[in-house]
């Protein structure tokens, strides 16, 4: 994604674009994967090596309260971020720990998940599995 597009894209989402928020948001809004803080953190410290870890934390909260970005926990101890925002599930490959994005329609789900006790929100599959092999 281009400056200028990163740049109106924060303004759209009411926020003030400076250069460790730009850095963050060219990685992050056209990135496939779903990196945890310290993945963006590093990523980022390339193109500017004197973005604080704090900085990118602080940046991809905003982002999340925002919306331009989804924090998903997705195993125990284990936070990423998701530049999709779109209905979706995700399947985590148990041998190399990749998180995959899985189109809403490709998994069947009967009724109006319910809980007890709770009224449902939102909900996701998260899945896990791995590739056969040959």
């Amino acid at each position: 994604m281009f400056m200028d597009a990163v740049i109106s894209k924060l303004r759209e989402h009411g926020i003030q674009p400076s250069a460790q928020r730009v850095a963050v948001g060219r990685f992050m809004l056209m990135t496939d994967s779903h990196p945890s803080a310290d993945q963006v953190w590093a990523r980022v410290k390339r193109h500017l090596p004197t973005v604080s870890r704090a900085t990118v934390y602080n940046t991809l909260n905003l982002f999340v309260e925002k919306g331009l970005l989804q924090q998903l926990a997705l195993s125990e101890g284990r936070v990423v971020f998701d530049p999709k925002l779109d209905p979706h599930h995700h399947l985590i490959d148990s041998e190399t720990g990749d998180i995959h994005d899985v189109p809403w329609d490709a998994v069947e789900i009967r009724g109006e998940p319910t809980v007890e006790g709770f009224d449902v929100d939102s909900f996701q599959v998260v899945m896990k599995g791995h590739r056969p092999s040959d």
